[in-house]
């Protein structure tokens, strides 16, 4: 027999491989961190010798859910302003308390709390953009979580940075300092384009096009952006950043709840993906995003939450859910983004936006062994006609069991092993008791 690490057989395996091929009582064979292996089971016990055999009998194994924008350490400020729209929001409330409350302390048991939760609920991959993202990358490797950090760029002074050109050296030290790493890569993260000038989006640019890197940025958020950039520049911001060279396929366009048709066939043609956040800009009522045309058009369209504080929650099942739903209500059309487009925007679309889809998002011999496991076999996920549809409209993330992440187990049978979730419980109390008794 062949020696394995790890054999995991269930019910279902929901491969999202090019044809969103489902198997049935089958095994995966994963060594080291990767997927050696995906076969029926009785072949698997007949093959393989496992240091770990689990068996998950009415169980979906799906790839790891991909959150492909979120602000992990912002789940501290979960809930502390409300109601709001966007620019009040920030301006009024969130600003002010990362001036006063962000620092190293605060960024580390953020990301602590944030990996906590998106494990529990399926997600194995997370692209973040916040201040001081070396500490979001030690808080990863030793959380065994997979993250795309924010090489962030603003050209106002904050806790971070004090220039645009200081962004983009600490941008670069970050790049270099984990480069190697087997969990943590690194994209050029510009705030906005109502925060970056052309000067040091063309610098950006030059760093992009030398290292090979994504540029992840929100674009097209509100309706004020738009018209604030008419104002000061003359075009809408997807123009500029069109004229700028920034359109391409580089380019990780975050909301766009503003397109216009022809803005959409400018990221088409270019290559560029979109990270769709419905929760979030429907509870700041920023827009919505026209995913079936982004669809039709074959934009690569991911899904993100967002942070905790204008979510509030980092749940990727659900947030695929109101995907799925309001692209239906949009457009008026039911087949528009399907059960497989849904999870496809889930996981493989999202780590194509972040350069990483020949090792993730699809659960396929030779990637990494990302993998999130659903316990199918619930009253509310019953009968049961198809995994994939339960899944989409019928799941919670209290149904995620267990969750692989290279290899590695990082959930098992409900329970956290890389992060203590009492400690997690004590640091959110005790950032709630500092900022309700400053407020």
């Amino acid at each position: 027999m062949i020696r394995a690490d790890t054999v995991i057989d269930s019910r279902w395996v929901i491969t999202v491989d090019e044809s969103d091929t489902v198997l049935e009582n089958h095994s995966i064979v994963v060594v080291a961190d990767r997927i050696k292996d995906i076969l029926p089971t009785p072949e698997a016990s007949r093959k393989y010798n496992a240091t770990e055999h689990v068996v998950l009998g009415g169980h979906a194994l799906m790839p790891g859910l991909v959150n492909a924008h979120t602000h992990a350490s912002m789940s501290l400020f979960r809930g502390v302003a409300e109601d709001l729209p966007l620019q009040p929001w920030l301006e009024q409330h969130i600003w002010p308390l990362e001036g006063k409350w962000v620092n190293r302390e605060f960024i580390r048991d953020g990301a602590l709390l944030a990996f906590a939760e998106a494990i529990m609920g399926g997600t194995t991959c997370m692209n973040d953009m916040y201040f001081f993202a070396d500490e979001v990358g030690e808080v990863a490797e030793q959380s065994n979580m997979r993250v795309s950090l924010g090489m962030i760029a603003l050209e106002f002074p904050t806790i971070w940075a004090s220039s645009p050109d200081e962004y983009l050296d600490k941008g670069m030290a970050l790049y270099h300092r984990f480069k190697d790493s087997d969990l943590v890569t690194t994209m050029l993260a510009p705030h906005a384009p109502y925060t970056v000038s052309n000067a040091t989006f063309e610098k950006i640019l030059k760093i992009a096009d030398a290292y090979k890197l994504g540029i992840h940025m929100h674009v097209h958020e509100t309706v004020q952006e738009v018209t604030d950039s008419l104002n000061q520049y003359g075009v809408r911001p997807i123009r500029r950043m069109k004229d700028l060279g920034l359109i391409n396929q580089y380019l990780l366009a975050v909301h766009a709840t503003q397109l216009l048709d022809e803005e959409i066939e400018m990221l088409a043609e270019a290559g560029s993906s979109i990270a769709h956040c419905p929760k979030s800009n429907l509870k700041l009522a920023s827009g919505i995003c026209p995913v079936s045309d982004l669809l039709a058009r074959n934009v690569n369209v991911a899904i993100g939450t967002d942070g905790a504080a204008s979510n509030n929650s980092l749940n990727m099942l659900e947030e695929t859910r109101f995907a799925a739903l309001l692209a239906k209500g949009c457009s008026g059309n039911s087949a528009s983004v399907s059960v497989n487009e849904a999870i496809r925007m889930a996981t493989i679309n999202g780590a194509r936006c972040l350069g990483i889809a020949h090792e993730a998002g699809s659960l396929e011999v030779g990637k990494l062994a990302d993998i999130t496991a659903m316990d199918l076999d619930v009253l509310q996920s019953q009968p049961l006609f198809s995994p994939t549809a339960q899944i989409l409209h019928a799941a919670t993330r209290n149904q995620v069991t267990d969750v692989w992440i290279g290899g590695n187990r990082v959930l098992n049978s409900g329970t956290l092993t890389t992060i203590d979730n009492s400690e997690c419980l004590a640091l959110a109390v005790k950032w709630q008791s500092r900022i309700s008794n400053d407020n």
